[in-house]
């Protein structure tokens, strides 16, 4: 299991992690990814970065950017950027590389930044390939207007972080195997919010979306209300919540929630 933890440095990054990389300043951005990209060759690991061309300008001029390297504009994009970077992951295999190192280039700003929804959307489907791929991923957000509401979603679907860390909600949703997610700590008003849109974007590509709730400490009122109106977001949806401990199995029962009515099931 990957652990969840804060970063000094991009060097303290290991296969299969997912880090969220929030800066205060662009200064130390090209020497810390030089950095992150000359690891790629030491390790053996094909390098792609996905960003406006804008964003990625300063990392093409990195005297360790590799001329293997694959360049993923998420505008000229034919489809999902995620899809883009699953196929170069199939041909590094092929191509006899260890891995795959991402570098995705977030911008914000002069209307730059992609809806959250969007962001979501993307960092689950890199989750996913971190935690079943081995990939190696760290998204940069570069400087700029990012709401913190965004930045909070943003960071609980990564289990790992490094720069200016906002106000956190108190839970993770990670992968965990092939068909589910992890999710840990407490989900209260705080991060009913968070937690709501993360879900949502996890419904858009499956019909019933599995949790594991082991590691949940407490779910309140705002957090069941937000399961639910997840479930119900999308037509033929369903959430499937595994390992709940008694707590949370009794608040769930008192909730009014645990209804025929409500595509949602919690289980033991």
């Amino acid at each position: 299991m990957r652990a969840a933890r804060a970063l000094a440095t991009l060097d303290e990054v290991e296969a299969g992690d997912h880090v969220c990389w929030v800066m205060d300043g662009a200064r130390r951005f090209s020497a810390d990814a030089d950095a992150f990209i000359a690891d790629g060759a030491l390790f053996g690991d094909k390098v792609v970065v996905v960003g406006s061309p804008a964003s990625v300008a300063g990392v093409r001029q990195l005297s360790t950017f590799p001329p293997s390297a694959v360049l993923i504009d998420p505008v000229r994009t034919r489809g999902s950027v995620v899809a883009a970077v699953q196929q170069e992951a199939k041909r590094a295999s092929s191509e006899g590389y260890r891995s795959l190192r991402v570098l995705a280039c977030r911008q914000s700003g002069a209307g730059s930044a992609p809806e959250t929804a969007t962001l979501l959307d993307g960092e689950l489907g890199l989750e996913e390939m971190a935690a079943l791929g081995g990939a190696t991923v760290v998204c940069a957000y570069l400087p700029g207007p990012w709401a913190a509401s965004a930045l909070e979603q943003i960071m609980c679907v990564h289990p790992q972080t490094l720069g200016r860390r906002p106000a956190l909600p108190g839970f993770h949703m990670l992968r965990s195997g092939s068909e589910g997610w992890r999710v840990t700590g407490v989900i209260d008003s705080d991060g009913a919010q968070a937690f709501g849109s993360v879900l949502r974007a996890a419904a858009l590509h499956t019909s019933a979306v599995r949790l594991r709730f082991d590691e949940v400490d407490l779910i309140d009122a705002a957090g069941m209300r937000a399961l639910v109106d997840a479930a119900l977001h999308l037509p033929d949806r369903s959430v499937i919540v595994e390992g709940a401990n008694r707590t949370v199995r009794l608040s769930w029962e008192l909730s009014g929630f645990a209804v025929p009515d409500v595509p949602v099931e919690v289980l033991g």
